[in-house]
């Protein structure tokens, strides 16, 4: 399932650029890495880490999770840079 999700990332990054690293940690259900222009369910250390279920990941690549409401209500947690986080934002429009 994460490797679906991980190519419909790495689908949308198309000739986009996105500078830094950034890791969706969904705990037993692996892990999504944006890295190098790529998307990727290898874990390795990144400059931020955003954990969150399998089920607000989905939400929140498609819209259905506003970001900031989501750490307000401790759906997702940002450790790390939060500057990579913020340019996630901009990168999923």
């Amino acid at each position: 399932m994460l490797r679906d999700i991980a190519d419909g990332i790495q689908a949308g990054l198309g000739g986009k650029t996105f500078e830094g690293s950034l890791k969706f940690d969904c705990g037993e259900d692996g892990v999504i890495v944006l890295s190098e222009q790529s998307a990727t369910t290898v874990d390795q250390e990144t400059d931020c880490t955003i954990k969150l279920s399998q089920a607000n990941l989905t939400k929140l690549l498609t819209g259905k999770l506003n970001p900031m409401t989501g750490v307000m209500m401790g759906k997702l947690k940002v450790s790390g840079d939060m500057s990579v986080a913020m340019k996630l934002g901009q990168l999923l429009k």
